[in-house]
């Protein structure tokens, strides 16, 4: 092979391996942008990219069309829902390198003005307060069937664990500790923990009203596989699945146990109702604010005090005192 062949044929080697190398870390790249997302988070992308293309949007999109698709929807949706869908599409803009359309004076204009005509209050899940559990505990105990029997101990754990629900079903009989204290609760992966580094969950035990490590454990010894998931799915023949229950469900769970007890406003009881109830409820009774912060893991304080504030609307209030003459 003459020197000039042999040159060709390196060159062709090195822009192969360069080519390759690229390939692998442009793979490498995707995989680590895909990992710092959630999947509720990608799920909600998705679908909002989903829904602006259905709606005659084109990718990648000008500021006009994305006024045009705000306009279009405005009467259709809530602000805060737009907000998330402007979120979604400046995300998929940038990820793909083109120049974020939403960020436009136009855009930012018209968003204020649909908050100004449009905007409404969010309607807010309704804490469950201890009496509100305590009557859905007794409820679900009056009975001998395995979805009242899970469900029993997936509200429990649930209020008394403040679980974000994506962290409830999530749980497995292996993340559990039986101790004589109560259960330790392994989170290993949550909302505010995306980098897996794990958070314990602690729960006491309760009373003979209220137990949430007696509810596990009842549950526990109705199910045949204590591996895996803990809150599995059951069928309609009332034979227990392999698989959890979706985050979804869970504000179903809550709603069907609400109607049953013949709640009013049922369509504000959801799953974090157990979560803002936990936080009231734990303050009334004198829990001290950092231990409602450790077992919630809540990491921002603003968010914790608006559940309590909110829970304590009738506490010294003002119109009280003019009856107190």
């Amino acid at each position: 092979m003459t020197s000039s062949k042999q040159e060709i044929v390196l060159l062709e080697q090195v822009s192969a391996l360069q080519q390759a190398e690229k390939t692998i870390t442009e793979h490498s790249v995707l995989n680590y942008i895909h990992a710092a997302t959630s999947a509720n988070t990608r799920r909600a992308y998705q679908a909002d990219i989903r829904h602006f293309i259905q709606c005659g949007g084109l990718l990648p999109a000008s500021s006009d069309c994305i006024i045009r698709y705000l306009e279009q929807q405005a009467m259709r949706l809530n602000p805060r829902t737009l907000v998330r869908k402007l979120t979604s599409l400046k995300n998929w803009h940038l990820s793909q390198g083109f120049v974020d359309p939403t960020a436009s004076l136009g855009v930012r204009k018209t968003m204020k003005g649909i908050r100004h005509v449009h905007g409404k209050p969010k309607n807010k899940a309704l804490p469950l307060t201890l009496a509100v559990l305590l009557k859905w505990v007794d409820y679900l105990k009056s009975s001998s069937r395995l979805i009242d029997i899970r469900n029993n101990a997936l509200l429990q754990i649930g209020f008394f664990g403040a679980f974000r629900r994506s962290e409830l079903v999530a749980i497995q009989w292996e993340h559990i500790r039986w101790l004589p204290e109560g259960i330790e609760i392994l989170i290993p992966r949550s909302k505010t923990d995306q980098a897996g580094e794990g958070q314990f969950c602690a729960i006491p035990y309760g009373n003979k009203a209220l137990c949430a490590v007696n509810a596990l454990q009842v549950w526990r010894e109705h199910s045949p596989d204590q591996n895996g998931f803990v809150f599995k799915q059951i069928g309609k023949e009332g034979y227990i699945k392999t698989e959890t229950i979706k985050p979804n469900q869970v504000n179903i769970i809550i709603k069907t146990i609400a109607k049953a007890c013949n709640m009013q406003d049922i369509y504000l009881y959801r799953s974090h109702s157990m979560r803002r109830g936990f936080a009231t409820e734990a303050s009334k009774k004198g829990a001290s604010f950092s231990a409602i912060m450790r077992q919630g893991r809540w990491q921002h304080e603003a968010t914790v005090l608006g559940y309590i504030e909110e829970g304590k609307r009738f506490d010294n209030n003002a119109v009280s005192h003019l009856f107190n003459i």
